[in-house]
């Protein structure tokens, strides 16, 4: 086997649904996916139900960048759980366009990847909006509002660093299979719920917009269960709650010095027959270059 370019990405929670208000906001997680392209097949192929790796071959070279040899093989690997709103797809998307990258010695801008990415998400019909915002959340740090409808280097409409990592633990509940995905005449009736999520982004609240986001998406979904699971988090001493992407994840933020609490609510939701699987990571701020030498 001969490793061509490998590329990384992680994974992400939503702070704005992009079907719900035609803009779309996801935050960084320290879940982290790597794709490493590659010369023959492996003994245990990729899972790729949608065919999402070869839209992401499509959309390189429909962009106008060869491959690397005249067939590519895949190895995947992700701490990103697959179907559950945080931003899987998009991360493979990201790292496997990345490690073409690499392998073709190819300076490829951050605003063409997530093009590339967004088009190869829509090919594979894994995203109802092209996920461009979870693109974004995918390849760098900290969360975006994001316009899907325009090219990315005129997509980014607002950003900020998000939650110090070091102050919060990132509780994920993951909650079995996505049954389907979500009516999209369904957010018509909630849009007043991601309109609070969008003026709280606005206003640089981001855990304020996780929770009215969750919330809203609870009602599309019909998710009594989500919306139960995430109000129960808030009365434990959460600060904030909510269903991530078309669900049916919950993602909590818990202050990091409330250990007690942290350790409550993991043994509470491991022994708790709604959730499957309990994962604690953190948020991914961006790296903020110090600069006072500079203004002295």
């Amino acid at each position: 086997m001969v490793v061509l370019g490998k590329g990384k990405a992680h994974g992400a929670c939503s702070l704005l649904h992009a079907a719900a208000l035609g803009l779309g906001a996801s935050m960084a997680l320290d879940l982290n996916t790597v794709a490493m392209v590659r010369d023959d097949a492996p003994k245990t192929p990729p899972k790729d139900p949608d065919g999402l790796l070869a839209a992401v071959v499509e959309a390189w070279q429909g962009a106008g960048y060869i491959l690397p040899v005249e067939q590519v093989y895949w190895t995947i690997r992700s701490r990103v759980p697959s179907g559950q709103g945080l931003k899987s797809s998009a991360a493979v998307a990201v790292a496997a366009l990345r490690a073409l990258a690499e392998a073709t010695e190819q300076e490829v801008s951050i605003t063409e990847l997530i093009d590339m990415a967004g088009a190869a998400q829509s090919a594979a019909g894994v995203s109802i909006t092209g996920s461009k915002d979870d693109a974004w959340a995918a390849a760098t740090e900290g969360w975006k509002i994001i316009d899907p409808n325009v090219p990315a280097a005129e997509g980014v409409l607002l950003e900020g660093n998000g939650p110090v990592a070091n102050d919060w633990t990132v509780i994920l509940l993951l909650r079995g299979s996505r049954s389907e995905p979500p009516d999209a005449e369904a957010f018509l009736w909630h849009q007043q719920g991601f309109q609070r999520a969008l003026t709280a982004l606005e206003s640089g609240e981001d855990l304020v917009a996780l929770t009215a986001n969750g919330r809203s998406m609870a009602g599309v979904l019909d998710d009594t269960v989500g919306r139960r699971i995430s109000n129960e988090a808030m009365m434990f001493g959460a600060r904030a709650a909510g269903i991530s992407g078309s669900g049916p994840a919950v993602v909590i933020f818990i202050p990091s010095v409330s250990i007690p609490t942290i350790e409550h609510l993991q043994n509470h939701y491991e022994n708790n027959d709604d959730v499957e699987k309990v994962i604690i990571t953190k948020v991914l701020n961006p790296i903020v270059e110090n600069i006072e030498e500079e203004l002295e």
